[in-house]
């Protein structure tokens, strides 16, 4: 008769690093086919264009640090941090501007602090919080949805959207599309009520669906992940949770004013960051604790920044806030020993 094994551990399969980025590229593929599906080709554009800068930088900075290069661009983490900073960005984002970010992402946010596992920050979220300050103009300038024009794909062909994103300045042709994000028009809404706003706004009336159908598409990659088991629940479920709680109670308190939770969960990059880029271990909280007071700070902090801060989506600053209070979060949420009644807290160790 065999034997069941029953002590630790019960990991059958190696989870490698290369395995759990093939899985978030994987789950990023809905996300990525509504943008284009609603903001054209860009998006894939920029994915590609991004990709390859993020391996080229990241073999000259290996080869630099005398590390096998080959070993490391196997893991796919700079394509991942890649295809996160491209989706964040305009999908019409000139390529000087994708190369910046890139450059910030890999060398500056990742091997500056030893490469992976050593860096204190989101990679993607540094170079984006660094393009946001440093060109706002063009960080600002995203397209508006097919639904606002009716004439689909003919307003961005392919071809003409390579040109826009490499060719000159005043060979821009897509000007007279690009419009305000629907978090723009309720920031920047002036003196009107947000019921004016919305019946003003095109915007908001009418292409709002396609900001919707993005979350959603998000959404559905970040089911994935949590159902492949390479992220948990907890950091996503506190950070969605507290964003629609602060969002309800001024929206309650004040609807003229404030913009009620469904929109804050449905538009910007409230699903992108909650399930793809806070769940990053590296940058965030270990014990599982720590990631809902991680998860739910971060959505505090981004409805302070979008209702009362100058950037109508604040997700980048949030977590690089909080990706600073991680340490801290960790040493005061560690998990309990076991044969121990309190696990120890702070650095004294005392409960």
């Amino acid at each position: 008769m065999s034997l069941i094994r029953l002590s630790s551990p019960h990991v059958y399969k190696a989870n490698s690093t290369a395995n759990v980025m093939r899985l978030v590229m994987l789950a990023m593929l809905p996300g990525i086919l509504a943008m284009t599906v609603f903001f054209g080709w860009g998006t894939v554009i920029q994915i590609i264009w991004a990709g390859l800068l993020a391996l080229g930088f990241e073999a000259v900075i290996l080869k630099l640090r005398k590390r096998p290069v080959l070993f490391h661009l196997s893991d796919g983490s700079a394509i991942v941090t890649a295809m996160l900073l491209a989706v964040a960005i305009p999908p019409f984002a000139p390529w000087w501007m994708t190369l910046v970010g890139v450059f910030v992402a890999i060398v500056l946010g990742k091997h500056l602090y030893g490469g992976l596992g050593q860096n204190p920050f989101n990679p993607a979220m540094v170079a984006y919080a660094l393009l946001l300050i440093s060109f706002p103009v063009e960080m600002t300038r995203w397209t508006a949805p097919f639904v606002l024009n009716g004439d689909g794909w003919q307003i961005a062909p392919f071809l003409d959207t390579l040109k826009a994103i490499f060719a000159a300045a005043d060979n821009l042709w897509y000007d007279s599309f690009t419009g305000a994000t629907p978090l723009d028009e309720i920031r920047h809404r002036g003196g009107l009520t947000t019921e004016e706003a919305w019946r003003q706004s095109t915007v908001l009336s009418q292409g709002i669906g396609a900001w919707h159908a993005v979350s959603a598409a998000w959404l559905m990659g970040g089911i994935f992940l949590l159902y492949r088991k390479v992220i948990t629940w907890h950091a996503p479920i506190s950070m969605l949770l507290a964003l629609a709680l602060c969002s309800s109670m001024f929206f309650g308190f004040d609807p003229d004013n404030y913009a009620d939770p469904f929109f804050h969960l449905s538009t910007g990059a409230t699903m992108l960051a909650a399930f793809f880029i806070i769940t990053d271990p590296v940058s965030s909280a270990t014990s599982n604790r720590g990631r809902i007071v991680f998860g739910a700070s971060i959505g505090i902090l981004i409805f302070i920044i979008r209702t009362w801060g100058n950037y109508p989506d604040g997700v980048a600053f949030a977590v690089l806030l909080m990706n600073l209070a991680a340490p801290f979060i960790d040493i005061y949420t560690q998990p309990r020993s076991y044969g121990h009644n309190r696990a120890k807290k702070g650095h004294g160790g005392k409960a």
